[in-house]
């Protein structure tokens, strides 16, 4: 069982494509766009996009112009342009395209003239990084977020991704108690997101990969999209077996 991989899963395990996402592709495809390098700051409507998502289309800020959006290599890759600025955040997970890496780095300024200038001051950090981000992920992300019938069947998707995720996060705690476990697992359900802190020790995670071929982070970190309802049982039992 492999829940160290960070990618999403459907209940059989099976890697899994949104539908709006075939769509967009199909989008894209008909028009026979170039493969021209993006400029250094990436796709210009998805930047737009992608910072109406974070921060809210009324947004004040994205209004009076004070912020600057630059596409980048996946969330790592905002973090490791802009360190310690206001918000990065990637795209690929909820547009469960792992192997685009897409994301986006906002930042918030005082003003206009100050956005220009951490505009001019990024792309000198890119250049010499990536130079030029990824087109295809950008192209079906901003395909999505800017066609309203594709973004509706986008947030439904990702609601029906995210309610597996709660459901199986439930199932492991519950079957936790079913084999005996005296621990507090609630911290499992309290999380949110894709991947969990088991907050198993590194010699736990050792006998999990070792005796049940179970295996994750040696931190204890596990990718809940990897858990289905056909394993779970044998994730609580295997888990209660090393924490007992």
């Amino acid at each position: 069982m492999n829940l160290g991989v960070g990618a999403y899963r459907d209940d059989q395990g099976k890697p899994f494509v949104l539908s709006c996402v075939r769509k967009a592709e199909a989008q894209i495809a008909a028009k026979k766009l170039d493969k021209e390098y993006l400029p250094i700051g990436g796709l210009a409507e998805f930047s737009k996009a992608c910072s109406q998502l974070a921060l809210g289309p009324d947004n004040e800020v994205l209004k009076s112009g004070r912020s600057i959006t630059v596409q980048t290599i996946s969330g790592t890759g905002s973090l490791r342009v802009g360190a310690n600025f206001v918000c990065s955040r990637s795209v690929l997970c909820t547009f469960v395209s792992s192997g685009e890496r897409v994301g986006g780095f906002t930042v918030v300024c005082k003003d206009v003239e100050e956005a220009k200038r951490v505009e001019s001051q990024l792309k000198i950090l890119i250049r010499p990084i990536y130079s030029n981000p990824p087109m295809n992920g950008a192209r079906i992300a901003s395909t999505i977020l800017n066609t309203p019938e594709l973004y509706k069947e986008w947030l439904v998707e990702v609601k029906d991704m995210a309610d597996r995720i709660i459901k199986m996060r439930e199932m492991l705690v519950s079957n936790l108690k079913k084999e005996g476990s005296t621990h507090n697992w609630q911290h499992v359900t309290e999380q949110i997101g894709m991947f969990c802190f088991t907050g198993l020790k590194p010699e736990q995670v050792e006998r999990l990969i070792k005796e049940f071929s179970i295996y994750m982070t040696k931190d204890g970190r596990i990718s809940v999209a990897g858990v289905t309802s056909a394993n779970v049982g044998y994730l609580a039992h295997a888990i209660h077996a090393v924490t007992k």
